[in-house]
């Protein structure tokens, strides 16, 4: 069966490196996924849950902004969070949500508020990533 080596790169570290039957990515609830022999693209990445299907098998791990290259042999993730399930601290997640949450009450600059959805959708991310897991 013909696969993808998937790379997803944080900034410190390489997180993971695996060939893959296909990768879902985050806010692309359009394409059911890439899949081998796909066209080549680049496109920025939102917060959210990344899928991965391996030997039949669909794992997820929340991902941060970034970007994402697809050629087609390969998908190379570049982000500043990537969160495989059993990393994930729900306690400290969800306390983001709150701080997130409360600081959308107060007034911002536009850079601001970006930052703190941004940091919001890392941390919804992580909650559906890890529910998924408990209740999938």
């Amino acid at each position: 069966m013909a696969t993808l080596k998937l790379e997803i790169l944080p900034p410190e570290e390489k997180i993971y490196s695996d060939d893959v039957e296909m990768v879902t990515l985050p806010g692309s609830e359009s394409e059911p996924g890439v899949y081998p022999k796909h066209v080549p693209l680049l496109t920025t990445l939102k917060p959210g849950e990344l899928r991965v299907l391996k030997d039949g098998r669909e794992t997820a791990m929340a991902i941060g902004e970034g970007f994402v290259e697809i050629r087609a042999e390969a998908v190379s993730v570049l982000t500043d969070m990537a969160l495989e399930s059993e990393k994930i601290d729900i306690a400290a997640a969800e306390a983001a949500v709150a701080r997130a949450k409360a600081a959308m009450k107060e007034d911002h600059t536009a850079e601001e508020v970006a930052a703190i959805q941004a940091s919001l959708q890392k941390a919804l991310a992580q909650l559906r990533v890890k529910r998924r897991r408990h209740h999938g």
